[in-house]
């Protein structure tokens, strides 16, 4: 009767074992906070990639993410994720808000404040603390776009000798006859200029200077 009892108490005792064994094995951890930000971070540039204005850097971005949370430093992967996130999200907007000009153009239904901005669009432009050529582009009373800079550059080549450094002070001329092609070949160059370091003239620049 003993021995019986036993039996039937290590039979338990096992199942139990067994039972807890189970729940700790099926239970799934699900990615972490970095490890998501990374994925969102693709999935967001991938779609800024596929509108034609993935920023130039945004993918290095993601790359360190990856790099930092192999290296086990899950908070700076973090970061960088969303930094990519951001920017990601920002030339998705770009997108959407070229891709309205073109129909506010094509359609002729032009909005109440664009009188108003031509009439200040501006001829020239005095370089100041924090400017590069591609915010002062997307400036309202410049172009409106940032993805035009290259004509500030072409038209100041004398002054800019790299385009990725400029200095405050400097009073730049704002091209306003540029055909559509000239503006087509601008935005071309800054989408596929490639990678540019401050202080060096890239190749690229100076093979869009030469045509």
């Amino acid at each position: 009767m003993i021995l019986r009892t036993l039996a039937r108490l290590t039979a338990a005792f096992a199942l139990s074992l067994g039972l807890l064994a189970g729940c700790a094995t099926t239970g799934e951890e699900g990615p972490s906070a970095a490890e998501q930000a990374i994925a969102d971070a693709k999935a967001a540039n991938a779609e800024a990639a596929a509108l034609g204005y993935e920023w130039r850097d945004t993918g290095s971005l993601i790359e360190q993410a990856e790099k930092a949370m192999a290296d086990g430093d899950e908070d700076k992967a973090l970061q960088l994720a969303n930094q990519a996130i951001a920017q990601a999200e920002a030339a998705k907007a770009q997108a959407a808000a070229e891709q309205q000009k073109f129909l506010d153009r094509t359609s002729g239904e032009l909005t109440d404040t664009m009188p108003a901005a031509a009439a200040m669009s501006m001829d020239s432009y005095t370089v100041v603390r924090g400017d590069n050529l591609w915010n002062i582009s997307g400036k309202s009373s410049i172009y409106g776009d940032p993805y035009q800079w290259p004509l500030i550059y072409k038209a100041n080549r004398t002054q800019i000798k790299d385009p990725d450094l400029i200095f405050p002070g400097q009073n730049f001329d704002i091209d306003r006859n540029a055909t559509a092609a000239e503006i087509d070949a601008a935005v071309n160059h800054a989408r596929t200029r490639g990678a540019w370091s401050v202080g060096d003239v890239e190749q690229a620049d100076l093979d869009y200077l030469a045509r």
